[in-house]
């Protein structure tokens, strides 16, 4: 995703696939050209399990494709983001590999994130599900590994991915798209419970109940895979939103990110636009205000942006 600029007119989703046309769009009308180099900000990690340290912004993929997706990745890379996720059904774990090999950074200083599709679910499928992302990424490993919905035979594919963890071919395992129930299922049979939760959060739907169950200790760390909700409900032009990123010298996609940030949650935002990408990166050095957070949080609708995830 990416801030600033009149987002009102074209269908995110559809305008992402337009290559060149995406790119043009994302931009708002701004030249593509990534500004100046300068050092890459300083991302704060978070430990999901004893030596398991995740940045808690990264670089989201969806519906990025081929040689934009290659060098959409390899460019966050240069930009400072350590932390690529990517998924079987986003049909771009290929370019994906080729993104970070392209970059040439350590793979060790990299945080890569997958997921399996609901029809690999189960013990066997879930295997071999996992082997062939590795062989399309070209990695050896995984630094987190998600089932992506609660669908499906979620514990053979939860067995299986406990056992690749043990092995460790996996680094930590957890969920996606799952409410208290699937997890409270899944917890029944599982022998190692979730890191993570990867769902739909944002200003307008803010999963009150997952952040509670979080600060109780009963609930897996969140993720947030549409942190600035693919600029739905009119976001980018959100008046309260504007407010405070004026009040700031800051985007409207600065501050939503920023408001994950206080609120604890990893977030992954999505641009093929180079110039957007560094902006999302520098949320680090500004805070917002005890009052501007309960404005956000008064934005809350309650219910989600994006039913067919649900």
């Amino acid at each position: 995703m990416s801030g600033g600029g009149d987002r009102r007119a074209p269908d995110r989703r559809r305008v992402l696939r337009g290559g060149a046309l995406a790119a043009a769009w994302l931009a708002g009308g701004r030249a593509l050209a990534a500004p100046a180099v300068a050092a890459p900000p300083a991302v704060p990690s978070v430990m999901l399990s004893p030596g398991v340290a995740m940045p808690m912004l990264g670089f989201g993929t969806y519906s990025l494709r081929g040689a934009l997706c290659e060098e959409s990745v390899a460019d966050a890379i240069t930009a400072g983001y350590r932390l690529i996720d990517t998924a079987f059904v986003y049909g771009n774990e290929e370019a994906v590999g080729a993104g970070i090999r392209k970059a040439g950074v350590p793979r060790q200083s990299l945080f890569v994130t997958s997921k399996i599709w609901v029809d690999d679910s189960g013990y066997a499928p879930a295997k071999r599900a996992f082997q062939a992302t590795l062989d399309r990424l070209g990695l050896d490993y995984l630094d987190l590994y998600l089932i992506h919905r609660p669908r499906g035979d979620v514990a053979g594919s939860w067995r299986a991915m406990e056992e690749l963890h043990e092995a460790g071919r996996i680094r930590a395992i957890g969920v996606s798209n799952f409410d208290a129930a699937q997890r409270a299922a899944l917890a029944a049979t599982a022998r190692i419970a979730p890191v993570l939760n990867q769902i739909e959060t944002h200003p307008y739907f803010q999963e009150d109940a997952a952040f509670a169950a979080r600060a109780a200790g009963t609930g897996p760390r969140i993720e947030a895979w549409a942190p600035l909700a693919e600029g739905r409900n009119g976001l980018f032009t959100d008046p309260v939103l504007a407010a405070i990123a004026t009040a700031h010298k800051r985007s409207v996609a600065q501050i939503v990110l920023r408001w994950h940030h206080q609120r604890d949650t990893i977030v992954i935002p999505r641009s093929s636009n180079p110039a957007h990408r560094r902006e999302n990166l520098r949320i680090f050095d500004f805070a917002l205000s005890d009052e501007e957070m309960r404005r956000i949080a008064a934005r809350n609708l309650g219910r989600s942006l994006f039913p067919e995830w649900t």
